[in-house]
């Protein structure tokens, strides 16, 4: 039976390419790629991170990702596990750079991505990200909020209907005393790879990880806005964030921080 890098390196070759190439198209650094193929995963990184790379690697050589990372598995590298975030929802939507000062949080640092980490661009652009949350998670609000405005417009299509009928002796009703009808949409902040990257999006007040891993090209993720966030990104150019409809680049090149107040 092949190992993961027997099936890696062969996979590879058969594309006719090397490992400086395969590195380039995936923007993952060539020595890890080198040793995924020696069957030698202990990188120096966290789990998440081994498993995204090797996952994105899989993937760019077609070959089954899920088999891949589950052959991984069963080499006895656990999968990580990430906290649940709460759905309350604070705080302001402007995202500005970390101070030093407020480095010092309670989460974990996040290791340094592959590529070389290239020159920081200037600090004072405005920042707006999008995380990262358990697609289960995610479905299971969007169908909460689906039932409460289904069940709103229920609710205003009986008062447009019926609310105005009565007999000729019915006293007027006065527009006044009619309840309103309102509800709210969770704030949300999308992430949005142009290409791949590592992030990690911890809500500052308690230090909870809201998301963390890796996006491919072309991959969002929304987390819940719920106060000032930190944000850390292994390659800051290929990430951008969404919020109220509107993108904004990463304030820095290479592996920093930025925080969403």
């Amino acid at each position: 039976m092949q190992t993961i890098g027997d099936r890696l390196e062969e996979a590879r070759k058969k594309k006719g390419i090397s490992i400086r190439e395969a590195a380039e198209s995936t923007k993952i650094r060539g020595d890890y790629l080198t040793k995924f193929e020696s069957n030698q995963f202990d990188i120096g990184l966290t789990e998440i991170y081994v498993r995204g790379f090797l996952r994105a690697y899989a993937t760019f050589l077609k070959l089954p990702a899920e088999k891949i990372i589950n052959d991984y598995a069963s080499l006895g590298h656990e999968t990580p596990k990430t906290r649940q975030p709460s759905r309350e929802v604070y705080g302001r939507m402007d995202l500005s750079i970390a101070s030093a000062d407020e480095r010092d949080d309670s989460s974990e640092p996040t290791p340094r991505a592959a590529a070389p980490q290239s020159q920081r661009a200037s600090r004072s652009a405005p920042l707006s990200h999008g995380t990262a949350l358990d697609p289960a998670l995610v479905f299971k609000v969007a169908k909460i909020a689906g039932f409460v405005v289904g069940a709103a417009i229920l609710v205003w299509i009986g008062l447009t209907v019926f609310g105005g009928k009565g007999g000729p002796d019915a006293p007027a009703k006065s527009t006044a005393s009619t309840p309103a009808i309102q509800t709210a949409a969770e704030p949300t902040a999308t992430f949005i790879a142009s290409d791949a990257v590592e992030i990690k999006v911890v809500q500052k007040s308690d230090g909870a990880i809201l998301y963390a891993g890796f996006l491919a090209r072309g991959e969002s993720r929304p987390v819940p806005k719920r106060g000032a966030l930190l944000i850390t990104a292994s390659k800051g150019e290929n990430l951008t964030v969404e919020v109220n409809g509107k993108r904004y680049p990463m304030p820095f090149s290479g592996h920093d921080r930025a925080e969403l107040p």
